[in-house]
């Protein structure tokens, strides 16, 4: 007999346990079931990358899903949806009814084109643990690639005294987000800490020599070191829903409720793309706040209710003694206006296009997200002039 759960999420991850928050408010009795492929019950991931790295406790990054009374099948990984017969398959052959299903089945790490085996893709408790364990012993550390875990890895390692080196295939830390003259005043910052900043580098080879592990840049620059990070993003996790014939569109195609094309199917978190309402276009997006925001709507239109989505997610990082917030489209091909209270330590970047702001980096300013969100969603038309000076508000 298969297993039978009003609701059934795939995915054990923070918007699977959002998910399980969600369906509570709603319906605080119908049978949960929840399908995870790590081992670990739902943490909360930010920590893994930020504050345990700063003496913060593993035991506080565990969100108790089982509390709520879900149902956790850990360890498993499912094989096949069936959306016409309601049913759900694992790899240990295991069935599971349902009568509404939410995928939050998030993303995989992307992995350098080179057949390497001595390389950690950062994502999971477990890839926490295992680099805890190399810096018990090992004191030099490469890390590759130019985004979020990259910076915070970096800096991470650094702040407990271990030797960096850091690859960037770009300019500099945050090039693609950043005005030229931020990332070049991080390249110096992380320097000034101790990190070796080698921009315009990919690799061409990783390999094991004798206790040593080897990176090869295409440019023939070789590191020895104790051990490699890798972050160079992640690929939603789309063949589930595409093997069961939902839309996808890099990501799975969601409505205002967080349906998809398939009915009582919904996804939420880092594999699903919607439309943002302030923004104006679909986007997809792989942060803490969209997951918590929208696993727990998804839970909540499980439960019978009719929320709509149009929340616009932050999004934060640390690195060393600096950190920021920013909400909306961070892109530096867009027209920047950077509003300096102290140049490169404390300020507001607005990002523009056709007249309107698109996004907002907050440096170092605090409790100005929800400011930030107005603005974007008022429709202007802006200069640089009437944006500048607007936040703090």
């Amino acid at each position: 007999m298969p297993h039978h759960y009003r609701y059934l999420i795939i995915g054990a991850g923070m918007t699977g346990d959002a998910a399980v928050r969600g369906i509570r408010e709603a319906d605080p009795s119908g049978t949960i079931g929840l399908i995870g492929s790590e081992i670990d019950p739902p943490y909360n991931r930010p920590p893994l990358s930020k504050g345990l790295w700063k003496g913060k406790k593993t035991r506080g990054i565990w969100r108790d899903t089982g509390a709520l009374g879900a149902a956790l099948h850990l360890d498993r990984t499912v094989t096949t949806v069936d959306v016409a017969g309601k049913r759900v398959t694992d790899d240990h052959g295991d069935v599971y009814a349902y009568d509404r299903l939410l995928l939050a089945t998030g993303g995989t790490p992307r992995r350098l084109d080179i057949g390497e085996t001595d390389v950690l893709y950062y994502r999971t408790y477990r890839d926490y643990e295992r680099l805890r364990a190399l810096t018990e012993t090992g004191m030099r550390f490469a890390v590759i690639g130019g985004g979020f875990i990259g910076s915070e890895i970096a800096a991470a390692l650094a702040m407990n005294g271990k030797s960096v080196t850091w690859l960037i295939q770009g300019r500099g830390i945050g090039a693609r987000m950043f005005p030229e003259g931020l990332w070049r005043f991080l390249n110096d910052a992380y320097g000034e800490k101790g990190v070796t900043v080698l921009t315009g580098e990919t690799v061409a080879d990783v390999r094991r020599r004798g206790l040593d592990v080897v990176v090869t840049t295409h440019t023939g620059r070789t590191v020895d070191v104790d051990g490699v990070v890798c972050g160079i993003g992640i690929r939603p996790n789309t063949d589930l829903a595409e093997a069961a014939g939902l839309a996808v569109d890099d990501g799975i195609v969601v409505d205002e409720h967080l349906r998809t094309s398939a009915a009582d199917v919904y996804a939420a978190g880092d594999v699903a793309r919607f439309y943002s309402p302030a923004l104006g276009t679909h986007v997809r997006v792989e942060h803490e706040d969209n997951a918590n925001t929208m696993g727990q709507a998804a839970g909540r239109n499980m439960g019978g209710q009719a929320v709509t989505y149009d929340h616009l997610p932050f999004f934060y990082s640390d690195l060393f003694d600096l950190g920021y917030e920013a909400v909306g489209d961070l892109d530096a091909r867009l027209t920047l206006v950077e509003d300096w209270k102290e140049p490169h330590r404390e300020g507001v970047v607005y990002y523009l296009r056709d007249g309107r702001v698109r996004g907002v980096l907050l440096w170092n300013v605090w409790e100005q997200v929800d400011n930030a969100r107005r603005l974007i969603a008022e429709p202007g038309p802006f200069s640089a002039d009437d944006v500048r000076g607007r936040l703090p508000a």
